[in-house]
C-alpha cells in the first residue's frame, strides 16, 4: 500500500503537480497517463523515493518490498544475468553473497559459524535456495534461453538487457512494482507472458506506458496527470478515454436535461462493465466498475489533435504490384525476393525483427533507394502520401516558422485557412511562430502529419507513426487511420494500431515473406500454429 498526501512538484518556478492525493492498494494495476512532459516518470521517481517532492509525502507500509524496472541499461555489465535478476531482491543477494564470502574463508572461526547460521535462516526464508530457478524461470518467461543465466550482462544485446532487466523488476514477489515503458523492445510474445504474470500478480502495480493495449489488458485503475492535477479512475484505459468523450459531450450539449445525461452514463458503464474481452482482470475491474457512480467518471480537459485524412479522388482498381524485390544493406539481405499486390480496400500492416528491411521497402516503393533486384509499379491513379521514420530533412537547418513551413504545402495559403488548420493540429496563438528547427519530436510528428492531410492522397504510406506522440495524439492518429477509406501500407510499435486498422499482414523475414488476410490477432494465433517462434512489431 503506497499512500500519497498533499503532494507538489516544482522545477524552476514551473508547477508539474500540486494537491495530490492517492492511495494504492494490493491486487490492482494502476496505468499512470498523460501528455509529453506532464509529469509521468518524474511521479513515478516521487512514488519510489528517488525524488523528493516539494511539499506533502509519501508513505509506504512498514515491512513492504518495492521493486523498481531499472532504466540504465549498462548498469550492471559486470555481472552475469543470474546475479543481475537476483538483485531484485537486494536483500536475498547481499545475503547469498556474503554467505559465500564466509565459506570462502581459510580460517572459519565460531564466530563466523554463528553467523553462517543466522544468514542460512533468513537465506532460507527469503527463497534463495529457489531463487536461481525462480529467476531462470523469468528469463525463459520473457524469451530468453536459460544458458543465457551465466552469460556477461555487456555480452547482450540491447533487447536482451530490457528483458532481463525486467526480469529482476519482477523478482522475488515484490509487493509493489514500479514500472516505466516496461514493453518498449519487447517482443510480442515477452508482452503476452508480460500480461499474464501481472493479471496473476498479488502486489501492487504501477505503470507508464504508451502501449494502450498493454494498459487496456493489465490496468484496473486509470492515474491521468492533468493540467497540475493527478486524479485517480476506475478501469483500463480504454474506459477513460470513451467516459471522458462521452462527458465532454455531454458538457458541451448544456441543452439537455440533467436527467438525460446521467441516464446515457449510466447505460456506457453497464456497457463496458458487460464487456470482459477487454482486459486479463476483467472480472476484478468490471466489480469496481458497476460500483461507479456517474460523478465519479472523469472530465478531462485532455486535448486531441484531429488527424483525418479526405481524398482527392478515389482510386481505380490497380494499386501497387510488386515483383521480386531484393535488397542488401550494409552486406546484410533485408528484403529478400519480395512480392505482393495491393488490392481496393487494403490497409496493410508490415511486421518483421528487422526494422531496416520494412524501412527500406517504404524508402524503393518512395524511389529514394534503388532495390537491387525486382520491380513494383504503381496503378495510375494512385497518388501516394508518405510518412519517414526518419523526418531530420524536413526540419534540419530550416529556420521557417511553423505557418510558413506548412504553407509550403497547402493549396491554400492565407494565414486564416492555415491558422485554423494548425489550431486542430493544436498549434495556436504564437505557436504557428516558432521555428521548425527547434520543434520537439512530438511537434515534429504533429506538422508531419499535417503535411500529409493537406496532400488528400488515396494511398498512404506510415513507417513508425507513433513514435514520440503521447497517448491523446497516438489515440488521433489511430483513430484518422481507421476512418480513412483509401490504402494504407503501414509499420508501426502500437498494437491497438495494427489491431484496429490492418485488415492484412505482411511479415518480412529472412525465412520469407508470410501474408495473410485479417487482423494482426488472427495473424500471430496462425503464424504460431503453423510457423511458431516470434517477432516484434
Amino acid at each position: 500500500m503506497i499512500t500519497v498526501s498533499d503532494v507538489s512538484l516544482s522545477f524552476g518556478g514551473q508547477l508539474l503537480f500540486k494537491d495530490v492525493n492517492l492511495l494504492f492498494t494490493a491486487g490492482n494495476c494502476y496505468g499512470v497517463i498523460g501528455a509529453n512532459g506532464a509529469g509521468k516518470s518524474t511521479f513515478l521517481k516521487i512514488l519510489c523515493g528517488d525524488l523528493e517532492p516539494t511539499t506533502g509525502s509519501v508513505t509506504v507500509k512498514e515491512g513492504l518490498r518495492m521493486s523498481v524496472l531499472k532504466q540504465d541499461h549498462f548498469a550492471y555489465d559486470e555481472y552475469t544475468v543470474q546475479d543481475t535478476v537476483i538483485m531484485g531482491n537486494q536483500r536475498l543477494y547481499d545475503v547469498m553473497k556474503q554467505k559465500e564470502a564466509l565459506y570462502a574463508k581459510e580460517d572459519f572461526t565460531e564466530e563466523d559459524g554463528n553467523l553462517a547460521s543466522e544468514l542460512e535462516g533468513e537465506f532460507a526464508e527469503l527463497g534463495g535456495w529457489e531463487a536461481e530457478a525462480d529467476a531462470a524461470k523469468l528469463v525463459q518467461g520473457l524469451g530468453l534461453d536459460e544458458s543465457i543465466m551465466y552469460a556477461q550482462m555487456s555480452s547482450l544485446a540491447g533487447n536482451e538487457k530490457v528483458k532481463v532487466l525486467l526480469a529482476q523488476a519482477l523478482f522475488g514477489n515484490p509487493d509493489i512494482i514500479l514500472m516505466d515503458e516496461p514493453t518498449n523492445h519487447l517482443d510480442i510474445d515477452a508482452v503476452a507472458w508480460l500480461e499474464d504474470f501481472l493479471a496473476e500478480y498479488f502486489g501492487t502495480v504501477i505503470v507508464v506506458s504508451h502501449d494502450r493495449h498493454f494498459l487496456n489488458n493489465v490496468c484496473t485503475h486509470t492515474v491521468d496527470i492533468d493540467y497540475t492535477k493527478i486524479k485517480m479512475y476506475v478501469g483500463n484505459y480504454e474506459f477513460w478515454y470513451e467516459s471522458s468523450q462521452l462527458i465532454q459531450k455531454m458538457l458541451k450539449q448544456q441543452n439537455k436535461k440533467n436527467e438525460e445525461k446521467i441516464k446515457e452514463l449510466q447505460s456506457f458503464i453497464q456497457r463496458f462493465s458487460a464487456n470482459k474481452s477487454k482486459s486479463k482482470q476483467a472480472t476484478s475491474r468490471k466489480k469496481l466498475i458497476d460500483k461507479l457512480t456517474v460523478e465519479e467518471l472523469p472530465a478531462s480537459s485532455r486535448r486531441y489533435p484531429f488527424i483525418s485524412f479526405d481524398m482527392e479522388r478515389e482510386i481505380g482498381k490497380d494499386i501497387l504490384q510488386v515483383t521480386g524485390l531484393t535488397k542488401t544493406v550494409d552486406g546484410v539481405k533485408v528484403l529478400d525476393n519480395v512480392s505482393f499486390t495491393v488490392g481496393r480496400n487494403d490497409k496493410i500492416a508490415f511486421v518483421g525483427d528487422n526494422e531496416i528491411a520494412v524501412t527500406t521497402l517504404f524508402k524503393i516503393l518512395m524511389e529514394e533507394e534503388q532495390p537491387d533486384a525486382g520491380t513494383f509499379k504503381w496503378g495510375s491513379t494512385a497518388s501516394v502520401s508518405y510518412f519517414p521514420q526518419d523526418n531530420s530533412a524536413f526540419f534540419n537547418d530550416c529556420k521557417l516558422s511553423i505557418l510558413d513551413w506548412i504553407r509550403q504545402y497547402s493549396k491554400d495559403e492565407t494565414e486564416t485557412y492555415l491558422r485554423g488548420f494548425l489550431g486542430r493540429m493544436l498549434f495556436s496563438g504564437d505557436d504557428i511562430f516558432k521555428s521548425v528547427d527547434v520543434l520537439s519530436g512530438g511537434e515534429k510528428v504533429r506538422c508531419m502529419f499535417s503535411r500529409m492531410m493537406l496532400f488528400q492522397s488515396n494511398v498512404l504510406i506510415l513507417d513508425r507513426p507513433t513514435n514520440h506522440l503521447d497517448l491523446e495524439s497516438i489515440t488521433a492518429v489511430n483513430n484518422g487511420l481507421s476512418d480513412f477509406k483509401g490504402n494504407i501500407l503501414f509499420a508501426s510499435h502500437d498494437h491497438e494500431i495494427v489491431q484496429t486498422v490492418a485488415n492484412r499482414i505482411i511479415e518480412i523475414s529472412d525465412k520469407g515473406c508470410y501474408d495473410r488476410q485479417g487482423t494482426y490477432e488472427e495473424y500471430v494465433e496462425w503464424r504460431k500454429a503453423n510457423h511458431g517462434g516470434t517477432f516484434t512489431l
